[in-house]
């Protein structure tokens, strides 16, 4: 951040009196300007025994596969959230909704939620930020392709939790992935 969002006047980092963190504060109107962490909401839609999964068509991981999911905007629900994303990237509908997983990911400043729910019908399509939708058994599923690291211990969970038929809600500190050197 480089200018206040208040006045337009250059802002600076400084630690605030009674705060404990550095924020930009801009010294000619004073305003403090806190920046927090983005929500990710999201939905594991099934039908019977498959899982319907997205192709991106957007970056950050085009042409990769995930769950419904997008940020969380202002003015709205975790669930509405999980369902609008839902509409936009599937063109589907879901019914009731479950919490189910929760992943906490400081090192990008994000926390996603997902939400269970089966689909009220098969009348899905690709939506503007996907390239292809479809179902997947779990023998199908793209484990190698999938966008992102969530989307895959949703769908871990998922399967290990659908044996008993037992969907406990999950939270889990998602650390930033380690790069292995070759030597």
């Amino acid at each position: 951040m480089n200018f206040c969002s208040a006045c337009g006047n250059p802002v600076i980092q400084r630690i605030p009196e009674g705060d404990s963190r550095p924020r930009y504060v801009c010294p000619a109107c004073h305003t403090i300007h806190y920046q927090n962490p983005n929500i990710v909401a999201g939905v594991l839609p099934t039908w019977g025994s498959q899982v319907l999964l997205c192709r991106r068509a957007i970056e950050p991981r085009r042409g990769f596969w995930t769950l419904p999911a997008g940020f969380m905007e202002n003015g709205e629900t975790l669930e509405q959230a999980a369902r609008r994303e839902t509409v936009e990237e599937a063109c589907a509908r879901v019914g009731s909704t479950a919490l189910y997983q929760l992943f906490d990911l400081p090192h990008i400043n994000q926390v996603h939620v997902f939400f269970r729910a089966e689909l009220t019908d098969l009348d899905f399509a690709v939506g503007t930020e996907s390239l292809e939708v479809r179902l997947f058994e779990e023998h199908e599923i793209p484990w190698e392709a999938l966008a992102f690291r969530t989307v895959t211990r949703t769908l871990e969970c998922y399967y290990r939790d659908r044996i008993g038929q037992q969907f406990p809600l999950g939270h889990e500190y998602l650390p930033p992935m380690q790069v292995s050197s070759s030597t």
